[in-house]
């Protein structure tokens, strides 16, 4: 499987991870023709040129831009932009992924609705063409996974069109909470963790190191020069999958009511673990029951066992570690009647055995349409077909 992992040295913003993604090997006609496809009237061109960072050559963008008439897009007006220009199917979804992951942050800052959020900053033609860039890139060297290391996040100031900001900024930190970022203390006195940067990692990284045969790399630089080089590197390489050890943790209740081990059940999934799941049984004294079973990464076992004990009426917790074998996966886009709808491949040794359509692609065509689900979820499986 693609696989890329940013070391996130001196932090990462949009234009960063594009300029390493050039320098890794994206072709400057394949960035171009996708920005013509985006239809923005303000943008002219763009320019790619290696600079030095301390002792480190490195890549870095600039963009030629007509003025613009106004700073401040909605994140609707953005989606509809992306979704109604001649981009593929695939960076559309991307593209648009990383702005509803920096919208939903703002939302939560500014206590509104996501479609009302109104960018500033990540709003403007530099910020919309960084991350459509980014969407490119990921979509031309086909990566299937991302991670990232730690991050740091600086200290200090933003100046924005709110006004003077800690540094990270709000949304910035919603966002590195969310994805459950690993993070590394840093005493630059500087944004090194942008918006833009934030939502492309909040949109597919994972904080691990991986293991892969690389194949490529590349280094973007920042704008700034500061003590440190300042530079963001990518590696892109090949994965495959291989049995890893996992652990279970389980324990039975008879004394939690429906809604409340739903509640327990869903705040395992977005604390990270791999599956949870219920199992009816029967306890002392006849008692109907379940046994609430959570699988987590070795390495999540402490968090997800406090969290088990936190959120359910149990006094103890069992774990056990098992091995996952696991086929390849892959995510797709296709192109439907209902637009871009993402599906889930599933790869043996490079041959694609099969692929479902994914189930938050289905429900949001359901609500959009009216149409009953199975009959969006047949259509697109026809279409898969």
């Amino acid at each position: 499987m693609k696989t890329i992992y940013c070391d996130c040295y001196s932090g990462i913003s949009g234009d960063m991870f594009l300029a390493a993604m050039l320098d890794a090997g994206l072709p400057l006609e394949v960035l171009e023709d996708v920005f013509q496809k985006i239809h923005l009237p303000e943008y002219k061109s763009f320019s790619f040129q290696k600079v030095m960072k301390g002792a480190i050559v490195s890549g870095s963008i600039d963009f030629d831009l007509i003025p613009e008439d106004h700073h401040h897009r909605t994140f609707s007006s953005i989606r509809d932009l992306i979704n109604q220009s001649d981009l593929t199917a695939g960076i559309k979804e991307k593209a648009v992924r990383i702005f509803q992951k920096i919208a939903e942050a703002e939302a939560e800052v500014h206590q509104t609705t996501i479609d009302n959020v109104h960018f500033h900053e990540v709003g403007a033609v530099d910020s919309i063409l960084d991350i459509v860039g980014a969407a490119a890139a990921l979509d031309y060297f086909e990566i299937d996974k991302f991670y990232s290391s730690p991050l740091p996040l600086g200290t200090g100031e933003v100046m924005t069109q709110h006004g003077k900001l800690p540094i990270p900024a709000p949304a910035t930190a919603a966002m590195i909470r969310d994805m459950n970022a690993k993070i590394r203390p840093s005493s630059v006195a500087r944004e090194l963790v942008t918006p833009t940067g934030a939502g492309i990692l909040a949109a597919f990284a994972k904080f691990e190191q991986p293991s892969m045969t690389m194949f490529a790399s590349g280094v973007g630089a920042g704008k700034a020069d500061l003590e440190h080089p300042n530079i963001l590197r990518v590696f892109i390489g090949e994965t495959e999958e291989q049995a890893e050890d996992c652990v279970v943790l389980e324990t039975n209740l008879d004394d939690m009511t429906s809604e409340a081990l739903g509640a327990a059940l869903q705040r395992m999934l977005e604390a990270g673990a791999l599956d949870a799941w219920f199992t009816p049984i029967q306890m002392k004294k006849n008692r109907p029951a379940v046994k609430f079973s959570v699988l987590a990464a070795l390495s999540e076992e402490k968090k997800i066992a406090d969290l088990i004990l936190r959120h359910t009426s149990t006094l103890g917790v069992r774990s056990f570690v098992v091995q996952r074998h696991m086929a390849d996966r892959k995510m797709i886009t296709l192109d439907t009647d209902y637009g871009p709808v993402r599906a889930k491949a599933k790869l043996l040794k490079g041959e694609t055995i099969s692929a479902h359509p994914e189930y938050d692609d289905c429900e949001r065509i359901s609500r959009e349409t009216g149409l009953p689900f199975l009959e969006v979820f047949h259509h697109i499986s026809k279409a898969i077909r």
